[in-house]
């Protein structure tokens, strides 16, 4: 313990991260520098900073990433149209790589030994934070607060009695009824009243979208422009990628879009239930799957479809970076040099559909498409390709005889 002097710690301002603060301090005798790294939490930002300091830390970084986080990981993950589990579109997974990244440089800038993060042993963050800090500084020591052999808590309770006894400023000494985590991406909701399967979430719970049920009675139209694969203006202005996602979520929450409840299966094995918000990057992934079908070849297609659900499986379990997910992101992004043009899309009451389609380069022929009369495709070329297609159908039939 006494070779570690300064530790940056991940740091949210809630009850387990204040607490960490002056446990790290008492448990080794170190220097803390927090990080609080704006991927879109909002409001939750304000007074983080004084709230550190007040607690016992010697810096406190409060980082604007929300431009990076959308740019360099949100619309990777776009390009690749990835879900994990057929559902969820990773909002958690890809926040927390980028909040380590930042924890490691800040770590190699102030000189410090360690890194420590306070997700608990059950579930995925504490991987993807781990995994980060490994990828990015080998030599640097980890501090895991919940696996620490020198953890003295086993409760919210306990951890409340001690926050009172150091005169560690928290805002609430209740627990919620379930916990949240916010990025521009999404916001989810877990564990608490959640935690019976057969319950249905409240409606006082959603914070990104409306619901439903009390969406407007008229449908909203919202064009999408997309340039290799990016969006890049909506309704024909343009905006930086942090601003284009914010102004989708409020396009798309108003009208009930992209609620999703789901059990997953987390990497340390257990399955789990969340609730999900994700209305701006569910109309944003609508919009792209639409672009798509008119500016990829096929071929190509299936195999960046192919590979999608590993695609997601590898971002889930926290190997950002990783070998496998950049090689998977070279070949994914080749695939998105003619995904350019513009969707027009539906909103209505949760639901996002594609209503429209233009690209410069677009795949698709009317001429060729059409049912109608036309000069350009042969009909009768069909017959040969079907029979040769049909050889080893036939072959087998013959050999079962």
């Amino acid at each position: 313990m006494s070779t570690i002097k300064k530790v940056v710690l991940a740091y949210s301002g809630g009850l387990d991260s204040s607490v960490i603060v002056k446990w790290l301090i008492e448990t080794y005798g170190c220097e803390v520098i927090t990080l609080t790294g704006d991927v879109g939490q909002k409001e939750e930002l304000d007074g983080l900073e004084e709230k550190a300091l007040a607690t016992g830390a010697a810096k406190a970084y409060i980082e604007d990433l929300t431009e990076e986080f959308v740019r360099d990981f949100v619309f990777p993950a776009l390009r690749a149209n990835a879900v994990y589990e057929g559902t969820y579109l990773l909002g958690t997974s890809l926040a927390r790589p980028i909040v380590a990244k930042r924890q490691i440089e800040i770590a190699q800038k102030e000189g410090a030994d360690a890194v420590c993060h306070g997700a608990t042993g059950k579930g995925n963050d504490q991987v993807r934070f781990e995994m980060t800090y490994m990828a990015l500084d080998p030599t640097i020591k980890i501090i895991s607060a919940w696996k620490d052999e020198n953890w003295i808590f086993d409760s919210r309770e306990s951890m409340i009695d001690y926050a009172a006894k150091h005169g560690i400023p928290i805002e609430q000494t209740k627990e919620k009824p379930y916990s949240e985590d916010r990025n521009l991406l999404h916001i989810s909701h877990e564990g608490g009243i959640l935690e019976d399967l057969w319950r249905e979430p409240s409606k006082d719970m959603f914070v990104m979208s409306v619901s439903p049920e009390d969406a407007p009675d008229r449908v909203t139209y919202v064009e999408i422009e997309f340039e290799k694969g990016n969006p890049v203006a909506i309704d024909g202005k343009k905006m930086s990628p942090a601003e284009l996602l914010d102004h989708a979520n409020g396009l798309a929450g108003a009208n009930g879009v992209g609620r999703m409840d789901m059990v997953e299966n987390r990497f340390v094995g257990m399955k789990s239930r969340g609730v999900y918000e994700t209305p701006g990057g569910t109309a944003l992934w609508v919009a792209h799957r639409a672009m798509e079908t008119i500016t990829m070849d096929r071929e190509a297609m299936l195999l960046r479809d192919s590979l999608m659900p590993k695609y997601a499986q590898i971002i889930y379990n926290g190997f950002w970076y990783s070998p496998e997910r950049e090689m998977m992101q070279s070949l994914i992004d080749e695939s998105q040099k003619y995904v350019t043009g513009t969707v027009r899309l539906k909103l209505y009451k949760g639901n996002c559909v594609a209503v429209g389609v233009k690209a410069p380069r677009s795949l698709y022929s009317e001429d060729l498409a059409t049912f109608e009369s036309d000069e350009v495709y042969n009909q009768k070329d069909a017959t040969g390709f079907i029979r040769l297609n049909a050889l080893r159908l036939k072959m087998n039939a013959l050999l079962k005889k």
